[in-house]
């Protein structure tokens, strides 16, 4: 039975965006009842142009990374009543479309959190060494960090009900924000459900070193998740 969700807000962290968030904004800010750009200390028109598309734009005055955008973003969401967050991605690599599927889960009480798989039927173009070397090794430091197994362990889109973002306090500023989500669902016994989602990849951002924009590399996500306090 579909409960009465009334506020579904989304949350996009963003950093050097400029050549693409115009677009993003077109596209998902008709689809939800808020759309919250979460501005990462860019040294770009990111902010600039954010601001002219009549949406609500957060902003670091430094870039902190992704992990602290996002629990910006969330608390800004929690405090205005939201009942569903979906943390989406600024370079245009989601399709809003998927939006409503990801919340589905949700929305007929099924989860109370949901998480995009890149792995779960529907076609995306994932370059060799992300889809055979980084998101393999990601997953295996999570199974033994955190003891928790999913198809796409650092899948980016994701949506968390208001009774799992009340739970969540994401402290980890950088890459490891997505296991660390993952070990407070699971230490909280919130239910998970996993969905396919599409991912198109522009450019390949994130290397085994190092990333462009607000990617970090391969191993740099590693050493996040190992220095990461998760279990406390």
């Amino acid at each position: 039975m579909e409960k009465n969700f009334n506020k579904i807000v989304v949350v996009i962290p963003a950093y050097n965006e400029e050549k693409n968030i115009e677009k993003v904004i077109n596209e998902v800010k008709p689809l939800v009842n808020e759309l919250v750009i979460v501005d990462d200390g860019s040294s770009d028109k990111t902010f600039e142009l954010a601001k002219k598309q009549g949406v609500t734009v957060l902003r670091h005055l430094i870039n902190r990374g992704q992990g602290a955008a996002l629990q910006t973003g969330d608390e800004y969401a929690l405090n205005n009543q939201a009942d569903i967050v979906v943390h989406f991605d600024a370079d245009g690599q989601f399709l809003s479309s998927e939006i409503k599927e990801i919340i589905l889960p949700i929305q007929n009480g099924e989860a109370d959190a949901v998480f995009g798989s890149r792995f779960l039927g529907k076609k995306s173009e994932i370059p060799w060494f992300k889809e055979k070397i980084i998101i393999p090794l990601a997953g295996l430091v999570n199974k033994i960090l955190i003891n928790i197994s999913l198809t796409d362990p650092q899948n980016g889109f994701r949506a968390l009900s208001r009774k799992a973002l009340e739970k969540i306090t994401i402290e980890n500023d950088g890459m490891a924000h997505c296991s660390e989500i993952l070990y407070k669902v699971s230490k909280n016994k919130l239910t998970i459900k996993e969905v396919p989602i599409t991912v198109i990849y522009h450019d390949f951002g994130q290397g085994i070193f190092r990333g462009n924009g607000r990617g970090t590399g391969g191993l740099r996500i590693i050493k996040d998740l190992f220095l990461a306090r998760l279990m406390k």
